[in-house]
């Protein structure tokens, strides 16, 4: 049983390249930001839990030494927000549109008195409904 292959209409061969090129480096950054994440997960956190799992087979597991353990995870969660936004540009946009210190200066901000007349009761507003918010 053989399935009928469409024929396509090729890419021209510099745009094909170009492509392929743009879409590989997209593919081995997003690679390299979850290899770094994945791994300063694991070193982070794999100690604790191969402590802990110690910890109940044999109590022979200094409490001084489990709670540094402890605190290199809280280290490595701590650090979470600071690697996203150096590796991910959509998340960076994100941030830049809910925290003004992140914001970049020819994004345009909001006056206050939009703001005001957004969150006031006063002015014109449409009707709210279920179907409008959804």
């Amino acid at each position: 049983l053989q399935v009928p292959h469409a024929p396509s209409q090729p890419l021209a061969g510099n745009e094909s390249r170009r492509f392929t090129s743009k879409h590989s480096k997209k593919a081995l950054k997003a690679s390299l930001t979850l290899g770094i994440l994945l791994g300063m997960f694991f070193v982070a956190w794999l100690p604790f839990f191969v402590t802990n799992v110690a910890q109940a087979v044999c109590g022979c597991v200094p409490a001084g030494f489990f709670d540094v353990l402890t605190w290199l995870g809280y280290c490595n969660s701590t650090m979470n927000p600071i690697i996203y936004p150096l590796f991910m540009r959509d998340f960076k946009r994100a941030m830049g549109k809910f925290l003004p210190c992140c914001r970049r200066s020819a994004e345009p901000r909001p006056s206050a008195i939009s703001l005001s007349m957004r969150n006031s009761n006063s002015g014109p507003r449409a009707a709210t409904s279920l179907k409008n918010v959804l």
